[in-house]
């Protein structure tokens, strides 16, 4: 059996057609708040029930309680805050219990049934989300531009689910459903920012070979300046699993969300995601969703600890290498060799290699992958 969603139920705030015209029908009756991708994307996640339990933003009480015990009011593990905040114009025109039409791209997408209106201390929120106040975190940097109040309350999407890369996405029903017809009742869900190297295979491909199948999901969305773009990571996959996965036990598809680089605290929020795709495992290896030296490179396998009623199976990769002398990938419990025998799986080396339009040697990257990332004129994000 799939596991279940977190919380229990997977959540559905999704009208019906004939529900989404109704409301189109008596738009000017409705206040209209404007809201950019990224959080046009949250309010999708939470309608597909990507966000289960949740079924809007978040209100006061759980805010607070994540912030001081990283979990729901309800009780539930959840580690990071999903609100929608707003500037002090439009806090004068929202009010309780008011219903308003969320607006992207000129268009309505969603309705916000109000329940709550509250401000909030970005210094206490950046201390326990990110471990710091520094302004050069890229998470602490964005809380500074945000709003400084918040709204609470229920969504109901009133479109149906987009995304600009649509052949990779599926909402978590729709990945529930892949899996029970391929019979897979155990998953191990991988997430990833980056292009694969050859380590991200032996980590992915040793995690498979202990369950059914193996859910690859690349997070698509904003990244901060350096990272490879989004259609870059896609496209480099790709090749990869054409070539060397078994089809009948690998899905790819994307998780629209920004990278908050949360470390521990997003590895959390990262597990909880998968389990409601229907994953019943996650890997977490070194520094997940780390920035800089913000945080211990194992901080966010050690957090686990603290949530064991989490329910999804964290697997943990503490380290590998390529091994000249086994001529194979290897970590320190399968390989004895030290030295000048080890090659690390160093990041730098291989971006280098492509920013100078290098194929990066094959024993860290396969040629494949390479060239498909070279494919493009511009790899990485700029300008963020």
């Amino acid at each position: 059996m799939i596991i279940r969603p977190h919380g229990g139920i997977l959540v559905n705030q999704m009208l019906s057609e004939q529900e989404g015209k109704a409301i189109l029908q008596n738009e000017k009756e409705f206040f209209s708040l404007t809201i950019d991708d990224e959080k046009a994307v949250e309010v999708q996640n939470i309608a597909t029930g990507l966000y289960s339990p949740l079924q809007g933003f978040m209100n006061r009480s759980d805010v607070n309680e994540i912030l001081q015990h990283d979990r729901l009011a309800s009780g539930f593990a959840w580690t990071i805050p999903i609100v929608l905040d707003i500037g002090d114009e439009d806090c004068k025109r929202v009010r309780r219990d008011q219903t308003i039409l969320l607006i992207h791209r000129d268009r309505p997408i969603a309705t916000l049934k109000v329940e709550d209106i509250f401000g909030w201390d970005r210094d206490l929120f950046a201390r326990q989300v990110f471990g710091t106040e520094d302004p050069k975190h890229p998470g602490v940097a964005k809380l500074q531009g945000m709003g400084p109040h918040l709204v609470g309350g229920l969504v109901h999407q009133i479109i149906p689910p987009f995304s600009d890369f649509s052949d990779y996405y599926l909402t978590p029903r729709e990945t529930r459903v892949l899996f029970g017809e391929k019979q897979w009742q155990t998953v191990v869900g991988f997430q990833t920012r980056n292009v694969p190297h050859l380590g991200h295979e032996y980590v992915q491909k040793t995690a498979l070979s202990t369950v059914d199948g193996l859910f690859i999901n690349p997070v698509i969305g904003k990244k901060k300046a350096g990272d490879f773009t989004d259609r870059v990571i896609l496209d480099s996959y790709r090749a990869l699993i054409e070539r060397y996965y078994v089809p009948d036990h690998t899905v790819m598809s994307i998780l629209q969300t920004e990278m908050r680089y949360a470390g521990p605290k997003e590895a959390i929020f990262h597990a909880i995601v998968r389990k409601n795709f229907g994953c019943s495992h996650f890997i977490i290896g070194r520094d997940h969703a780390g920035v800089g030296s913000y945080y211990h490179p194992f901080a966010a396998q050690a957090i686990f600890d603290r949530f064991p009623d989490l329910e999804i199976t964290p697997i943990f990769f503490m380290s590998f290498f390529f091994c000249r002398t086994c001529n194979s990938i290897a970590n320190d419990k399968t390989c004895p060799h030290q030295g000048d025998a080890r090659i690390d799986f160093a990041g730098k080396i291989i971006r280098e290699k492509l920013v100078n339009n290098e194929i990066p040697p094959e024993n860290m990257m396969r040629r494949e992958v390479s060239q498909e990332i070279l494919k493009s004129p511009t790899p990485f994000v700029t300008g963020v």
